[in-house]
């Protein structure tokens, strides 16, 4: 794949991986053929930013991890009322690294 392809998707898609995830994702698109990177731009990314709003407006529904795809999470945080709210606390520091780490496990399909 040609390298001015690969960084520009790399800088207009950074915000949606984890960082030390970056070098790794451009040594692998790199090494990608035509076909899955036309596969590659129609896959679905969550804004992180997005689902930490989600997060705090409606965590304790578990809408923001049915949104990054977690439904026993979802299910879970459901049922408990986010577990007494101390797990929507909890899931306001932690659900950014979980979409990134959702966003790249939906990547590594296509590498």
């Amino acid at each position: 794949m040609d390298a001015q392809k690969v960084d520009m998707y790399i800088m207009s898609n950074s915000k949606y991986f984890q960082s030390h995830q970056i070098s790794y994702l451009r040594e692998r698109l790199l090494l990608l053929d035509e076909d899955k990177w036309m596969m590659l731009q129609t896959v679905d990314l969550k804004d992180p930013t997005t689902i930490l709003i989600v997060s705090i407006l409606a965590g304790s529904l578990g809408i923001d991890r049915f949104l990054i795809g977690d439904t026993g999470l979802g299910v879970g945080k459901l049922l408990t009322c986010g577990g007494a709210y101390i797990w929507t606390i909890v899931d306001w520091f932690l659900i950014q690294d979980a979409t990134r780490q959702k966003n790249m496990e939906k990547i590594q399909q296509f590498l």
